[in-house]
């Protein structure tokens, strides 16, 4: 029996050239074409990403649903995730409009790798050349990369027949060389977003260098982000870097109550891995609890660091009082972040967390560390406290001055940190800027 799906994928693409040519009729792409004016006006954009939906990636839908909103088409493509488990009724919606390259199996890979190798041959051969060379000095071997070619393969045929006219990825990893490699195969133009930390771990064997060069533009989430892509970037390439933020919607912080939590709870939402410093956290509560018996925490979050966390727990005698949730939905969040007196986040390494303008945007006062790009959102003192990663004393410190800090002063701290949460971190201003960028016109775009 014939699956026309492959057959679809199979189907020759035009051979060489812009990719203009590669675009049909009604894309309002190919030289000379009548199309209504409306038409012009339609900017359409795929995203990809190494798995969406996703519990953690609930920033990215927020992101496409406002460029949807500011009338830009977006096409979802993931490479995988399309059977993982969903806790946010949004992500399952999210599913059913995203297609997923990996879904089919090896059949559609090897044909669309054959159609592009037959129709574009020249090409094909830079691809391949760009593929190996990615290959030499990353953690993964060759046979993972020639994975992500073929991915690429499949990512120019659906891209041709629907007609958009720029890729964007997210995160610096594979995903983003995919992003390249569809380009060099004579796809669309590019840009991805870095997010860190693992980019900035990872940078040289990523080579973010060569991902930079090609792309039109690369978005970082905060100032940190960008000096880490200078570092990594030829300096001829660093007016392409611009810094946009991750956004937050109004409806998430519609309606949250002025008034402080007085109760004795902290929260840590993040996924539980090293990275997050939970481990230390525990060693803090653990002595909060000596002189606040009554204190809780909430560990919100799934992750491959749960056993270890609940065996700390319990080795510290402080199990009745931990509660982990395993993974929750954005609403979840929500109700656990206003739930509690304050968010604590003890991170040893990050990009710019989601969860703390969260946080702040619910007038929650945040607990956090002096790295990445958090300083440049949490002011010490204003609207929470930032002590030095990985150092317990200077935790249990903050802590205490939280659950010392009297109702006004809470108040006018939550009320501090929602302000520049709104302001620094709107979604649909955001969205407008990358829309610049997508379009070629980023006057909207400062940094």
């Amino acid at each position: 029996m014939t699956d026309h799906r492959l057959v679809a994928d199979a189907m020759p693409l035009p051979r060489e050239g812009g990719y203009e040519r590669l675009l049909p009729p009604h894309s309002g792409n190919v030289t000379g074409a009548a199309e209504p004016r409306h038409a012009r006006k339609t900017l359409h954009v795929a995203y990809l990403i190494n798995q969406y939906p996703k519990a953690s990636h609930a920033f990215i839908r927020r992101e496409i649903q406002a460029l949807e909103r500011q009338g830009v088409r977006v096409d979802r493509i993931s490479l995988r995730g399309w059977d993982a488990p969903l806790v946010d009724p949004a992500d399952v919606l999210e599913r059913q409009k995203t297609r997923f390259v990996l879904k089919e199996g090896m059949l559609r890979l090897l044909g669309a790798t054959i159609s592009t190798a037959l129709s574009r041959p020249r090409q094909f051969a830079a691809a391949l050349r760009d593929t190996i060379s990615f290959s030499r000095k990353e953690q993964r071997s060759l046979p993972y990369h020639l994975a992500y070619f073929a991915e690429a393969c499949v990512i120019l045929g659906w891209l041709s027949r629907s007609g958009a006219t720029h890729l964007h990825a997210h995160f610096g990893t594979n995903s983003a060389e995919i992003a390249f490699l569809v380009r060099t195969l004579g796809g669309p133009p590019y840009s991805f977003t870095v997010h860190g930390p693992e980019e900035f771990d990872r940078g040289p064997s990523l080579r973010l260098d060569k991902k930079v060069r090609k792309a039109k533009f690369v978005a970082a989430i905060s100032s940190y982000g960008r000096s880490q892509l200078f570092r990594a970037a030829a300096q001829d390439d660093w007016k392409k870097i611009k810094v946009i933020h991750c956004g937050l919607d109004t409806d998430f912080h519609r309606d949250a109550p002025a008034e402080p939590s007085l109760t004795q709870r902290f929260v840590c939402v993040g996924r539980l891995c090293e990275q997050k410093g939970q481990l230390v956290l525990l060693d803090a509560f653990q002595k909060i609890i000596q002189r606040h018996p009554n204190c809780e925490l909430v560990l919100a979050g799934g992750g491959e660091m749960r056993a270890a966390l609940e065996q700390r727990a319990h080795a510290l005698g402080i199990e009745k009082r931990v509660r982990i949730t395993g993974e929750i939905s954005s609403t979840q969040v929500r109700e656990e972040l206003l739930a509690a007196r304050a968010l604590v986040l003890p991170s040893f390494q990050e990009g710019l967390p989601v969860v703390i303008m969260e946080a702040m945007a619910l007038r929650r006062p945040v607990i956090s560390t002096y790295v990445a790009g958090i300083p440049e959102l949490v002011e010490d003192g204003k609207s929470g406290w930032l002590v030095p990663a990985g150092s317990v004393d200077d935790l249990v410190g903050a802590m205490e001055a939280c659950l010392a800090s009297s109702d006004v002063d809470l108040e006018r701290m939550g009320a501090r940190g929602h302000a520049r949460a709104t302001q620094r971190h709107a979604i649909d201003t955001e969205a407008a800027k990358l829309a610049a960028l997508f379009s070629g016109s980023d006057e909207k775009v400062v940094a």
